[in-house]
Formats: structure tokens, C-alpha cells, sequence
């Protein structure tokens, strides 16, 4: 079989034990900005590398605001970043309109993760 009876799918792995959708995904990211991020106790810093390969792609935003005190950069396929986005910030209103208090970090990092598990699983 050839290679393309094998990506259409991130959870068929290949003969040699590749998935190549990870493959796609980790080529995706290498084509991406590259992103750093500083922090101290009263600032944080966010520079990111545009590389615009053509005038139509240069008003592209690598940032999103999530809240008040959570923002994300993104690398890769743009419409997977807004998806992603979309639901961290509906995660984050929901806590905060459900507890009245902004969502911790690591919970909304723990809720992505399980959240992208569950979609790469039932896909």
C-alpha cells in the first residue's frame, strides 16, 4: 500500500509506525512563526516572526486574547488556531460566569488537552 491509504486518518498508523497526520501537523508547525514569550512579575512580553509569503498574508494576527489574564500564539493551519482559540475563550466565560473568578491556567491547559484527545479519538 501506498502512502496516502495511510493518511487519512490520525489514528491508522503506517507499516514502518508513522501517523502521518502528525506528520502533516509537525510540518505545519515548522513552516509557522516562531514565537517567545517573557514574564515577570509585572510585565509579559510576546514577539513572534511573521513570514508573509505574499502582501494578502501579512495582516494575519499569530495572537489571540483568551482573557483577561490568558493569551495564546498560534503556528500552523490558521483555522485550526481559531477553532482552538474559540474554545479556550468559551471555556474561560464559562468558568468565569459560573464561579465569578477568572480560570486558572493550568485548568484550561488540562480542558484543551483532554478536549483534543477527545476530538483526534472520535474523528
Amino acid at each position: 500500500m501506498n502512502r496516502n491509504s495511510y493518511d487519512g486518518d490520525v489514528t491508522t498508523w503506517s507499516p514502518q509506525g508513522r501517523l502521518f497526520q502528525v506528520d502533516y501537523a509537525m510540518e505545519a508547525v515548522k513552516q509557522g512563526p516562531a514565537t517567545i514569550g517573557l514574564r515577570s512579575n509585572t510585565h509579559a512580553v510576546l514577539v513572534s516572526l511573521t513570514r508573509s509569503s505574499s502582501e494578502l498574508a501579512s495582516h494575519l494576527q499569530k495572537f489571540r486574547r483568551i482573557d483577561e489574564h490568558v493569551g495564546i500564539s498560534y503556528s500552523g493551519l490558521m483555522s485550526d488556531a481559531r477553532l482552538l482559540g474559540k474554545y479556550m475563550r468559551t471555556e474561560s466565560l464559562n468558568f468565569r460566569w459560573t464561579l465569578s473568578e477568572p480560570i486558572p491556567v493550568g485548568y484550561l491547559v488540562d480542558n484543551v488537552g483532554s478536549s483534543i484527545l477527545h476530538w483526534s479519538y472520535n474523528c
